[in-house]
């Protein structure tokens, strides 16, 4: 059976939220508890077999020289300081893995899910929900005193909304605007299973993850530590 037969999107309930979603700024919102438990599980053991190649989870190095502290393992686009290639040059030159069908069906739930829950119904942000077709995804995990400055989704050659899913850990998520790495910003607390996008007038919002807070992995997540964090993009490349 394949993993696009597998996976449990039904198991999505709208009505089931650990808390009411809250727009944190236009076209930005944050719906807490979005996966279950066992979805979360499902993806973690995707994680492991994404990590194992062709190309390795890995932390990129910005120019000049510094390594994050977050590490990476990219679906569909290789992402490098600061561009996408089909092959991981600055790795170990192999192509990257391809984006899955249930991932591309699974941003677009959360897409119509996020700005429906909002009441966000305008044509710039509701009908492209429609059609949200992802086709890269940076998977990133956060060990033990990883963290990423504030920073814009600046490098697909697309204004289409960007999806984000937390599994593990709780992180400090903080929330910016689109002129300034400083305030006004907003701080989100960010919990396994949490959905958070931002699209529309928040597309190119800063944010960044100050702090990962340790211990708090739900037991039934399929993580003991760290955080994994999935977002999706559409690059707007062919």
């Amino acid at each position: 059976m394949s993993e696009d037969a597998l996976f449990p999107l039904e198991l999505v309930q709208p009505e089931a939220y650990d808390a009411e979603p809250r727009l944190i700024a236009p076209g930005a919102v944050h719906v807490p508890g979005w996966l279950t438990s066992e979805q979360q599980r499902w993806i973690v053991g995707r994680f492991g077999e994404w990590t194992q190649g062709p190309v390795p989870l890995r932390a990129a190095t910005l120019p000049g020289g510094r390594r994050m502290s977050v590490r990476t393992v990219c679906l569909g686009w290789h992402w490098q300081p600061y561009k996408y290639t089909r092959e991981a040059t600055d790795v170990n030159g192999r192509p990257v893995l391809d984006f899955p069908d249930w991932m591309v069906r699974l941003g677009r739930k959360a897409v119509a899910d996020a700005y429906s829950s909002v009441g966000v119904v305008d044509g710039t942000l509701a009908d492209p929900a429609e059609d949200y077709t992802p086709d890269a995804a940076l998977v990133n995990f956060y060990d033990d005193g990883a963290a990423m400055g504030m920073h814009q989704d600046k490098d697909e050659r697309s204004t289409a909304p960007v999806v984000s899913l937390s599994i593990g850990e709780s992180c400090l998520f903080r929330f910016g605007n689109t002129e300034t790495r400083t305030k006004p910003y907003t701080d989100v607390e960010l919990r396994s299973g949490d959905l958070f996008v931002f699209g529309g007038p928040s597309r190119f919002a800063y944010h960044g993850i100050p702090k990962v807070l340790p211990g708090t992995a739900p037991t039934d997540c399929g993580l003991t530590h760290g955080r994994i964090n999935i977002t999706m993009r559409v690059t707007g490349l062919s």
